[in-house]
């Protein structure tokens, strides 16, 4: 007899528990209010930890924010940070003087490489009506010889990520929005270069799914070593395959053969993360991913001796205009620009 696909169910909360390749999941989810002259929220601060601000409190948190909510200037090295916003903006500023504003459905995928500050606001465009944010990111962890590569980002817009629909005409339907790797014979974009999902060995999955209610989708067979979570963050519950999980749940899969999924009476949402293990030592210290405990230590020396390049921007917590555009500028002097785009459109 066959074994079960389950091989445990966690509890989700901010922090999402990750496999090998992955290294770390975060859900932001806050319903900031009405933006005010500086895209800071228009509502009182006090109270609030300022600097680090992780209490969901009136529905939001400043992170380590004291005047935008977000993450100002801080370094990373070794890794991948792939972003994923469901509603709501980024405004990305780097080292390198690279800067962008992206949300509703694009992704950020960024690689730190070899040593990178950047900072992560979160702006609140609208002064009119409040400004909600949903998003995830998702820690991807380099192999030793790609630690070093040069720091890049590049972006996935949201009207050219691949979207696959599941489901006969005019019944129960899943839409599946593919980030990285394949679902059903369609690509996703190409990820960064040096990134363990461009290795075919990598074998990363990264899917974003919606099923509506009594909706039945089916997860592909992987090979016997894959690591496979899949995390029900919206919904009521979700039959794999005989057994009924209730959502704000993490399943972990067991590698190999392909997984049923029913969905229950309402709609569902849900992120499956997969990939082959990197089997090599993971040491991390905060913002540093690397090796060996002395490649920790490097880390921290060259970080204090150059500053990855030190920072260009006036403060520390960028923010980029005013509006909904969205757009991206590059190291190398090129620059994208995007419209507005409704949250019911790509997603």
């Amino acid at each position: 007899m066959p074994k079960h696909p389950i091989r445990k169910v966690t509890k989700l909360g901010f922090l999402w528990e990750t496999e090998n390749p992955f290294l770390f999941c975060a859900h932001h989810k806050d319903r900031y209010p009405k933006g005010n002259g500086e895209q800071g929220p228009a509502a009182s601060l006090a109270g609030r930890n300022l600097g680090n601000d992780f209490t969901l409190r009136d529905g939001w948190r400043m992170y380590h924010g004291d005047r935008v909510p977000g993450f100002p200037e801080h370094p990373h090295r070794g890794f991948e940070t792939v972003t994923m916003v469901l509603e709501g903006f980024v405004d990305h500023s780097d080292s390198a003087g690279a800067a962008g504003r992206y949300g509703n459905g694009d992704v950020q995928w960024m690689t730190a490489g070899s040593g990178m500050q950047h900072a992560e606001m979160f702006p609140l465009v609208r002064q009119d009506k409040e400004n909600p944010l949903e998003l995830f990111q998702v820690w991807l962890n380099l192999p030793k010889k790609d630690k070093f590569t040069p720091p890049f980002y590049k972006m996935l817009w949201a009207e050219e990520i691949p979207v696959v629909e599941v489901g006969e005409e005019g019944g129960p339907r899943s839409r599946v929005r593919v980030i990285a790797g394949s679902f059903q014979g369609t690509d996703s974009l190409e990820p960064a270069p040096a990134s363990w999902a461009n290795d075919p060995a990598g074998g990363v999955r990264i899917l974003i799914l919606d099923m509506d209610p009594r909706a039945v989708l089916s997860l592909p067979k992987g090979s016997d070593t894959l690591s496979r979570v899949l995390y029900f963050h919206e919904g009521e519950t979700l039959h794999v395959q005989d057994q009924a999980v209730s959502a704000a749940h993490g399943i972990h899969l067991a590698p190999g053969g392909e997984v049923l999924l029913t969905n229950g009476p309402i709609p569902s949402r849900l992120l499956l993360l997969e990939g082959e293990p990197i089997l090599e030592p993971v040491v991390q210290y905060g913002p540093f991913v690397m090796n060996t405990e002395e490649e920790i230590q490097q880390a921290f020396l060259d970080y204090r001796q150059t500053r990855f390049g030190g920072w260009p921007w006036e403060r520390p917590d960028p923010v980029h205009g005013t509006g909904e555009n969205r757009f991206a500028s590059h190291e190398d002097g090129s620059r994208e620009e995007r419209g507005p785009v409704g949250k019911e459109g790509p997603i």
